[in-house]
């Protein structure tokens, strides 16, 4: 019997964080030496909220001259990032970030952050059920 995957399933794991204080400068830098669009903000360990690359091209587009280099990620980052447990369903998950309009869920488990799901963790998911659902005809057999 199939049943509903949960978010950890999906999910990027082990993900890397910036910290509330670091400057936005190295926020960017991570993002772009791995290729990601948000980062997870911690303050003494402590989960605090979300940095977004458009958090990042806001602030800075919108910064004085000379102030873009100042920015700290306390600056930018949002602190009602939304958050779930490792065991929310996927459905959920996804409808939620759909209503509210955001790119990542952090994902926690007993309170500890555990991974991030992204919009880009949802199209690998949606690709794959897409796959086994309509799999690619075999070769030597009609596609019709």
């Amino acid at each position: 019997m199939k049943h509903m995957p949960q978010v950890i399933a999906v999910m990027t794991p082990f993900p890397h964080t910036v910290n509330i204080d670091d400057p936005v400068s190295s926020a960017v830098a991570l993002m772009q030496a791995h290729d990601f669009r948000h980062l997870p903000v911690v303050e003494h360990g402590t989960l605090r909220g979300v940095l977004s690359e458009r958090d990042v091209r806001t602030a800075t587009a919108t910064a004085a001259e000379g102030e873009a280099a100042r920015l700290r990620v306390r600056d930018v980052f949002h602190d009602d990032a939304y958050t779930v447990e490792a065991d929310a369903p996927l459905d959920r998950v996804a409808a939620a970030m759909a209503e509210r309009h955001v790119g990542s869920a952090l994902v926690t488990k007993a309170g500890k952050l555990v991974g991030v799901f992204t919009g880009t963790d949802a199209c690998r998911a949606l690709a794959q059920v897409l796959r086994e659902r309509f799999p690619p005809p075999q070769p030597g057999h009609d596609a019709a």
